[in-house]
């Protein structure tokens, strides 16, 4: 070591000791949105007790029904579905009697119309025997026509018909359904029907033992029958059929002379213990000439719901009028076709009432 580096090494600063540095952080990284994972990460799975990472759907809307008719249905038509206002009440109501009607338990069931001369007995019986025929596909129904006074139920539903009880009875040869079938007419609706009296020749009288035996042969291959009764109440044909209904229907005009007549009916049938029937009766305030006054209708139906007995009026319809063949499905007024589907509707709910009608009936006798 020469001067000159002691000179040099006098001028250098003092050397510091080196201190240790502590481990240097890692940089930050930016915060990760917990909804997207970074590629290189599995993504987070969500705990039981965490809400799931998106909002879970609203609840589905459920589907409005479209209506079938009037001025809704011309709406949604002109607007190609975008304006859908739903069925009206009067269409919700009549859904909810064709389903009440539907929904009857297999089994055979009875049912009697009972009414004086000119209050529309016999129009009743075939209007409310067509709605079940046209609603119930599946089952037999036919209307009998047990009026030994010239009955006409034959010429409301088919005027071709022309075998009646005699022809029935008399071939014993008839076991299918197409040998019955073939003996008694129909109409579009699929109501069958077995009229009484022949349009033509020598005249006969049914009895209750003719009567019987026909409607034992119509039993093993008919669900639902709708009988037609007499005017007259204590006719032994009348009161055979009364001895093997299920539910009954009571035809009165809206008139008091006609309720009266009804009255009478329901108080001969509660004198010979028929108070179980009087129970599973509806009574139809039938206005067969437009004429009905309306303070007169409210107080009659008034007088009948007092003592149990459900009541439907049915308007006037000029369709049922001339007395031809009912056609309930295309020719009969929306209103009054709907008085037909509550009548029918509770009767239908009668007959539940009674599991499975008078007689379980095999399924083999509900084919053709």
């Amino acid at each position: 070591m020469n001067p000159d580096d002691d000179f040099l090494r006098s001028r250098l600063p003092p050397q510091q000791p080196q201190q240790q540095q502590p481990w240097a952080q890692p940089p930050r990284q930016p915060a990760q949105d917990p909804r997207y994972p970074s590629p290189t990460q599995d993504p987070p799975y969500p705990s039981p007790t965490q809400d799931p990472p998106y909002p879970p759907p609203g609840p589905v809307r459920p589907v409005r029904p479209q209506p079938a008719r009037g001025w809704r249905r011309a709406v949604l038509s002109a607007t190609l579905g975008l304006v859908n206002l739903g069925p009206s009440a009067a269409e919700r109501e009549e859904t909810a009697y064709e389903a009440a009607i539907r929904a009857l338990p297999r089994g055979t069931y009875k049912v009697g119309v009972l009414g004086k001369g000119g209050v529309g007995k016999t129009t009743v019986a075939a209007s409310v025997g067509s709605v079940f025929a046209a609603l119930r596909r599946t089952d037999h129904v036919v209307a009998v026509d047990a009026d030994t006074a010239f009955g006409r139920l034959g010429s409301r539903i088919d005027p071709r018909a022309t075998s009646s009880y005699w022809d029935l009875a008399a071939d014993a040869g008839m076991q299918s359904f197409a040998d019955i079938s073939s003996r008694v007419g129909a109409n579009a609706a699929g109501l069958y029907v077995l009229v009484g009296e022949p349009a033509a020749g020598r005249r006969r009288i049914l009895d209750a033992a003719l009567y019987r035996e026909a409607t034992l042969r119509l039993d093993r291959h008919f669900a639902i029958s709708i009988i037609d009764c007499g005017s007259t109440m204590d006719s032994p044909v009348t009161q055979e059929a009364l001895r093997d209904l299920d539910a009954l229907i009571v035809v009165s005009s809206p008139w008091a002379d006609g309720a009266g007549a009804a009255a009478k009916t329901m108080e001969w049938l509660a004198d010979r213990g028929q108070g179980g029937l009087l129970h599973r009766t509806v009574v139809v305030l039938n206005d067969s000439d437009g004429h009905a006054d309306k303070r007169t209708r409210s107080a009659l139906t008034a007088q009948f719901l007092q003592h149990g007995q459900a009541v439907v009026e049915v308007p006037f319809d000029p369709h049922l009028r001339p007395g031809g063949v009912i056609d309930v499905m295309q020719e009969m007024a929306p209103g009054t076709r709907r008085r037909f589907l509550h009548i029918a509707a509770i009767i239908a709910r009668h007959f539940a009432s009674r599991p499975r009608g008078r007689d379980a009936k095999p399924a083999s006798n509900q084919s053709t």
